[in-house]
């Protein structure tokens, strides 16, 4: 099982808990006792799509091409822009999102490390999205007839589960995630909720660029529930140009921008859901009652100031992993393993 960094803010109040508490170890202590072998976390995958996203935009503002980057960790984003906007193709981010990344490891190097043919090795995701459902039976995200991802769930199906498994999570213990794959940073979880994904980049791009410890992590320019956020980022003398969009709406408006050249952003945030996956389609919700979302975020934030790791780059076990097998980001392998393209479905 991997969970996403929304979950763990979007499952408290079914428990009778407060709105948008974090139950992260609740949560993994109740998918153990579900019967799920190994937890992990998505946000493993997080750090890793931060790895790979950070080396791309640093290319990309370098070389001035292909800009503005777009991310591509939404898959209801992605459907949008395939079917929309054919023509933008090109500018989002070639790498797959945190889930499918989990996949693909899980199903490579994990297997390895434990010795189980990737045929045998079944993850499931519970995810704050119901578009992540048809994410995972992507053709492009099934090697050797053996998918990244096997089934999603969502965060209201979970809830189901436990409770007809008779399992409230307001009475278990804290367990911690599984490892390898379980260990993750701030920068990770903030993937939650909108402007998150820029921000994370914003912090392993600051650092490579400069070759400097960024000792302030928050950026809070590209923060809050807005629909379109714009800011300009002072990167030591490097003015990075960015925005941030949630609901599908406003991502039209930034796109046409682009397609006008009226837009001249460097990269750029896109999210389907409004607030990004904290509202996401398959999470509990209140109709019309944004304080809960606002509760959701000021939660997500509080798992990032409490991480002991805050930067991607700085999680052990990823450094780990391309140490053993993936050599460096960017590299034939990552690209091989975590990239994909887009098409025209117009």
């Amino acid at each position: 099982m991997q969970t996403a960094p929304a979950v763990r803010v979007g499952l408290s109040e079914e428990f009778g808990l407060p709105d948008g508490e974090p139950i992260t170890g609740k949560l993994v202590s109740g998918l153990r006792r579900l019967g799920f072998d190994e937890i992990f976390d998505t946000n493993f995958g997080a750090d890793l799509t931060i790895m790979e996203e950070a080396k791309e935009l640093i290319e990309r503002v370098t070389k001035n091409e292909n800009l503005p980057i777009l991310t591509s960790c939404c898959p209801g984003w992605i459907n949008f822009i395939e079917y929309n906007f054919p023509d933008l193709l090109h500018i989002p981010s070639t790498c797959k999102s945190p889930q499918q990344m989990f996949g693909a490891i899980a199903k490579t190097y994990y297997a390895k490390k434990i010795n189980i043919d990737p045929k045998d090795l079944i993850v499931v995701s519970v995810m704050p999205c119901l578009a992540k459902k048809y994410e995972a039976k992507r053709e492009e995200f099934i090697r050797d007839n053996v998918p990244d991802v096997d089934y999603v769930i969502t965060t209201r199906e979970l809830v189901s589960m436990l409770r007809e498994a008779g399992i409230d999570l307001a009475q278990l213990p804290d367990e911690k995630y599984d490892s390898p794959l379980g260990i993750s940073t701030g920068a990770a979880v903030i993937f939650g909720v909108t402007g998150g994904v820029l921000e994370a980049a914003l912090r392993t791009s600051y650092e490579w660029l400069t070759k400097k410890e960024l000792k302030e992590v928050n950026f809070t320019e590209v923060r809050g529930l807005e629909g379109i956020k714009e800011a300009t980022i002072d990167i030591d003398g490097l003015k990075l140009n960015v925005a941030v969009t949630s609901g599908l709406g406003n991502a039209r408006k930034i796109l046409e921008k682009i397609q006008s050249g009226e837009a001249k952003y460097h990269a750029i945030e896109i999210m389907a859901c409004p607030g990004g996956c904290i509202n996401g389609g398959g999470q509990p919700f209140k109709h019309g009652d944004m304080s809960l979302i606002e509760d959701r975020m000021r939660g997500i934030y509080k798992e990032d100031r409490n991480c002991k790791y805050r930067k991607s780059h700085e999680n052990p076990e990823i450094q780990k992993l391309y140490q053993e097998f993936l050599g460096e980001p960017g590299s034939h392998k990552a690209h091989e393993l975590l990239h994909t393209k887009y098409f025209n479905k117009k």
